[in-house]
């Protein structure tokens, strides 16, 4: 996923909202005087991603979440093919250089995301020098520059990478990519290939969303099973974990789990945030380019502009401890739960589907503060908690 700015309009009216309300405009608590989410769950890797105001050090509150709360971290865009390498054979690497740095100083398991996708990958990539498209022996020689010179910079120092991001459609078949056109089918065993050759001992994930819908989760274990008869390394399966208020269940979301178990590799919740908007798209998609036009109001499809309702909070509150739960359950599988993002004004669901909405999709609030669904989540890693979580609790007693 791409990650956006937070919402405009939100910018403007809800501190305004929260000046309105005795105390609410007090400076958070400190960081360090709640519990930590990493030590709730040591047998999960806690994850969060990072931008660039949280690399560079800018964004203070969210440094002290990181370091505080997660043991592992993803980066938001740094990374990705139009960041690393933006022209042919200039590859820019100060910002990863210091978002590795970073990790590496507070003692994280670092993740590199994302080495072949269809989408933030520049259009010279995939055609030749008069805009006419690459050879496939050409697009093959620039994927394996590209994975080489990325991944072997940080040879045992990022641990595991998203090699292939979204490489399937909705029905299970592959998405009819550049990579897929010009390549072909293999094109994903190449690049976990390629990935492989540069850094043996990295973890390899193959990454995607909506893997809980049954047509698309049949066509992700099709994928796996053959790159495992061919004899390529895939260390995990990333769910992106793009939820909403009502799917998936947490039935689905075990069966998920499951079906990647019985192949014999490992999961990851790699992109983890929960929409709380008023659909706006059909379906259960996180597909990027499914984007409509500024919001800018306080309506229908965008009614939280001043901040969720208490009933709105302990239903996110209670839908976060569920999912945990299962994870906690299935911490022999589930190996790292990573949130796309630190707080909710960093959130790409901000600006998706539609431009300048204000959503609340994680476990801290717009000023950093810990919301019921953060409380709610260190409940679930006692056994039961999450089942029986109600969620009352917003900050502690």
């Amino acid at each position: 996923m791409k990650m956006q700015t937070r919402g405009a309009l939100a910018a403007v009216l809800l501190p305004a909202a929260l000046a309105a309300q005795p105390g609410r405009m007090e400076p958070p608590a400190p960081v360090s005087s709640f519990p930590s989410l990493k030590a709730a769950y040591p047998g999960l890797r806690m994850g969060t991603t990072l931008n660039l105001d949280e690399v560079y050090g800018r964004d203070l509150r969210g440094g002290e979440i990181i370091r505080h709360h997660f043991s592992a971290i993803s980066p938001e865009n740094l990374l990705k093919w139009e960041s690393a390498q933006p022209q042919p054979g200039r590859f820019a690497f100060e910002a990863a250089d210091r978002y590795v740095e970073l990790g590496e100083r507070n003692g994280q398991f670092i993740v590199g995301h994302a080495l072949v996708w269809h989408s933030q990958t520049p259009a010279w990539v995939f055609q030749n020098a008069d805009g006419s498209p690459a050879s496939r022996d050409t697009l093959l020689a620039r994927m394996r520059n590209h994975i080489h010179t990325v991944v072997g910079r940080y040879r045992g120092r990022i641990g595991g990478w998203d090699v292939v991001n979204e490489a399937l459609d909705e029905d299970g078949t592959l998405r009819r990519s550049p990579w897929l056109n010009i390549i072909g089918p293999d094109f994903i065993a190449q690049a976990f290939r390629f990935a492989n050759e540069a850094d043996p001992q990295a973890e390899l994930y193959y990454n995607d969303y909506s893997l809980e819908n049954p047509a698309k989760r049949a066509g992700a274990v099709r994928l796996i099973r053959d790159l495992q008869r061919q004899g390529v390394r895939v260390t995990a399966v990333g769910l992106q974990g793009h939820h909403k208020m009502d799917w998936p269940t947490i039935a689905a979301e075990d069966s998920t789990i499951t079906a990647f178990a019985d192949l014999g590799v490992k999961v990851a919740i790699t992109e983890l945030d929960i929409d709380v908007l008023p659909r706006v798209v059909p379906g259960n998609t996180a597909e990027i380019s499914a984007r409509g036009e500024a919001a800018g109001c306080n309506c229908e499809s965008n009614p939280y502009v001043l901040g969720m309702p208490d009933s709105v909070q302990q239903a996110l509150a209670q839908r976060y401890a569920q999912f945990f739960d299962l994870y906690r359950r299935r911490s022999d599988v589930v190996k790292r739960v990573t949130f796309w993002g630190v707080s909710d004004d960093d959130s790409w669901l901000n600006d998706w589907p539609l431009r300048g909405r204000t959503n609340h999709p994680l476990l801290f609030g717009w000023r950093g503060e810990p919301k019921a669904a953060f409380f709610a989540v260190l409940r679930a890693a006692s056994p039961g908690g999450g089942q029986a979580a109600t969620a009352t609790q917003s900050e502690p007693e």
